[in-house]
């Protein structure tokens, strides 16, 4: 298996600098190069063309039996082989090569009887100057990398940055925070030149505002058709209690009390949809609030670990109330209430929860298998406990039935053994 890289190595400012790195590097070695290159050129070419014309100076001199100058004559000492061999062919050369501790630049050719005539000038001068050159190029080139590294950095950190507080704007829209905007400045001016960040902030926002719109005209819609349903059906309902007992009755009785259910139900929904819920907060003891929620269901708790925490109480028994209705309704007996420490656990034994309901939680109106109801009792659960700064999560237990589970917030350190 390849090993995995660290997280941070995925993020856009990493790739970035590697990027940057990589191609300064790479335009650095190349201009230096080409600098070295053509200054070494030209200084070779410089003492080339001095060697040359000494080589000359010591030809005449030799051919006219005058004295010849330091650091030339008839096969010099320090002459390297290959030039001497080249000269020997009857061909003129130079070369480079180190020569009692020193670095020189020789130029021979023939000379009479087979000689070699050689002539060498200090080439010392000349390789300070590269060596010289080539750490310039070497300091400039880090400088270079270094400076280029961290402006593009700070810019590449800009606009991580504003990525990041759009996609975190984009998180607290998914939880709920409707009137959560990104209001990137460059999007306010429409005569301002925009960029690709700025029109993603822009379409978010957008998206927004139209989806918040939306949610909020559903929303007004169900709570006018509840409120509005509320009248006919008291009246409804003190009508059916004045039918004569018997089956029609009963039926219309039943049915008009469903209707005020629902009634009932969506209203809280639509409470708990504009997320204007103020809880009254106080700490009790979890145990006994959720023996009291479980009386007259025939439902057995179970407390492995009693604490106290801070909730509402009406609303907590609201959420477990639901939570156990729906098991005795859609699941099987044994209903077991489970509480240890801060969390509550529902568990019946019957099919357990659907698959989207697992996945991707309750759903208004949705059911499945050929349920009888509305979906709407584990909706409002969610939202009570979304109210309570609770978690709720469905899962289904290996061995069978279905598995709600409430952890909720608690007074850390404060705990009582069963």
């Amino acid at each position: 298996m390849r090993p995995r890289l660290p997280a941070w190595t995925a993020t856009l400012t990493w790739k970035a600098a590697v990027f940057i790195t990589v191609m300064c590097c790479a335009l650095a070695a190349m201009l230096g190069t080409f600098v070295h290159v053509a200054v070494t050129r030209q200084t070779v070419d410089n003492h080339r063309e001095k060697a040359l014309t000494k080589l000359q100076d010591v030809t005449r001199l030799y051919e006219a039996g005058d004295r010849l100058p330091p650091d030339s004559g008839i096969d010099p000492p320090g002459l390297p082989a290959s030039l001497r061999e080249l000269a020997g062919q009857g061909s003129r050369g130079t070369m480079v090569s180190e020569s009692t501790g020193r670095p020189m630049m020789w130029a021979a050719g023939p000379a009479d009887s087979g000689q070699v005539v050689a002539a060498g000038i200090d080439y010392a001068q000349g390789a300070r100057t590269i060596e010289g050159l080539d750490r310039a190029i070497t300091v400039s080139s880090v400088l270079a990398i270094g400076a280029t590294l961290l402006v593009g950095a700070f810019g590449v950190t800009r606009v991580t940055r504003r990525l990041h507080q759009t996609a975190t704007v984009a998180r607290r829209i998914s939880a709920g925070d409707l009137d959560a905007r990104v209001n990137d400045p460059r999007t306010e001016d429409p005569g301002r030149a925009q960029d690709e960040v700025a029109t993603v902030a822009g379409a978010l926002d957008t998206m927004a505002s139209s989806l918040q719109g939306k949610l909020e005209s559903e929303q007004r819609f169900t709570a006018d058709v509840a409120h509005e349903l509320r009248t006919p059906l008291t009246g409804l309902h003190a009508a059916a209690e004045l039918l004569p007992e018997g089956r029609p009755a009963e039926m219309v009785r039943e049915r008009v009390q469903t209707m005020r259910t629902l009634t009932e139900d969506l209203l809280e929904i639509s409470r708990l949809d504009s997320r204007r819920e103020e809880v009254d907060l106080d700490s009790h003891q979890l145990g006994p609030l959720v023996e009291r929620a479980a009386q007259g269901a025939g439902t057995r708790v179970e407390v492995v670990r009693d604490v106290r925490v801070e909730t509402d109480r009406r609303r907590l028994e609201r959420v477990l109330g639901n939570l156990i209705a729906n098991a005795h309704k859609h699941g099987r007996a044994p209903v077991v209430v489970t509480v240890d420490g801060p969390s509550v656990s529902v568990r019946d034994h019957g099919d357990g929860y659907p698959g989207y309901l697992v996945e991707h939680g309750p759903q208004r109106f949705r059911t499945e298998g050929g349920a009888k109801g509305h979906g709407l009792g584990l909706t409002i659960a969610v939202g009570q406990a979304r109210v309570l700064g609770a978690k709720l999560s469905f899962t289904n237990d290996p061995e069978g039935g279905a598995v709600a589970r409430l952890t909720l917030p608690y007074e850390d350190g404060v705990s009582e053994g069963a």
